[in-house]
């Protein structure tokens, strides 16, 4: 059996849970279970990992980890996003009415 297929194979399934819960986050009204440390934690990772596989030149790693890097990067984005707008609704309803 070919090593790569299996390596496609992995890639493919991590990313299908990734992309699975980063739509749930997206869709989920407050992100303050989200740690910012998990997403920062992931995208250095992901960029030694890219930098590792390069010079290995193993394709199913660069590809993988280059696609981990984007679904780390848009975590942090909506994480980010949500928090803010949790920030502005309590802000507002502290304001007198």
């Amino acid at each position: 059996m070919n090593p790569d297929l299996i390596g496609w194979l992995a890639s493919a399934i991590l990313m299908a849970t990734l992309l699975r819960q980063i739509w749930k986050q997206y869709q989920d009204a407050d992100a303050s279970g989200v740690s910012h440390w998990l997403f920062l934690g992931q995208m250095l990772s992901s960029a030694g990992f890219i930098a590792y596989s390069w010079m290995l030149r193993n394709w199913v790693f660069i590809i993988t980890n280059s696609l981990l890097l984007l679904t780390a990067a848009a975590g942090q984005l909506i994480s980010m996003h949500k928090r803010r707008g949790s920030q502005a609704r309590r802000s507002s309803d502290d304001r007198p009415g």
